[in-house]
């Protein structure tokens, strides 16, 4: 018999928020979402300049976890989530700490997308989902190797989960996901009527 093995695992860490750090009130989150992006004029402005639809505060706010009290629970919950996966990556650390490098909120209306991207110079990202209607998008994960692979066939329909070119997430609300930063990533059209909403977060290593 052959010896087959998997070599070069990519993990994706899946959990309830709930699991660790101070219990989250998920009306009180997404209503806070809901507040900051009213007034948030400058992320407002970005997300019209840049065509992005629906609101982000990506590129406006750095505080959140300031301005509302849920969003510094949220930091401890997500610090122990990130340390739990951390532990699972066998990363040696050599003392230091993976620490938050910056934390903002996703509101993607019906029809809303948010195309392939990687997070560059974080060691650990991911996202926590506030709210997920019927028909909201998955996340799309994308196999690291794909460009490497230009002769080669497409995969079965049935193919093993860990043999498939794209793997779609599919979170509940309170879900935690969580990857290494590389692992390029998107959020296909929300066929949803209503907004698909989450908070997203990217850990350094300092």
């Amino acid at each position: 018999m052959p010896d087959i093995k998997s070599l070069f695992v990519t993990r994706l860490y899946r959990a309830a928020l709930s699991e660790h750090g101070p219990a989250i009130d998920a009306d009180e989150l997404e209503a806070s979402c809901y507040s900051i992006a009213e007034d948030d004029e400058a992320g407002q402005e970005w997300c019209e300049e840049n065509g992005y639809p629906g609101y982000t505060s990506y590129a406006s706010l750095t505080d959140l976890p300031w301005r509302f009290p849920i969003f510094a629970d949220l930091v401890k919950s997500l610090d122990a989530h990130v340390a739990a996966f951390s532990e699972d990556l066998e990363f040696d650390l050599d003392g230091k700490a993976l620490v938050l490098e910056d934390l903002w909120i996703n509101i993607l209306p019906e029809g809303g997308t948010h195309s392939s991207h990687i997070h560059p110079h974080s060691v650990i990202s991911g996202t926590t989902y506030v709210a997920m209607p019927d028909g909201a998008s998955s996340l799309k994960l994308e196999d690291p190797r794909s460009s490497r692979m230009m002769a080669a066939p497409s995969r079965r329909k049935d193919a093993r989960e860990e043999m498939r070119p794209f793997i779609y997430a599919a979170p509940k609300v309170g879900d935690v996901l969580l990857w290494e930063s590389w692992l390029r990533h998107e959020v296909p059209m929300n066929m949803s009527e209503d907004d698909r909403i989450s908070v997203s977060f990217n850990y350094k290593w300092e």
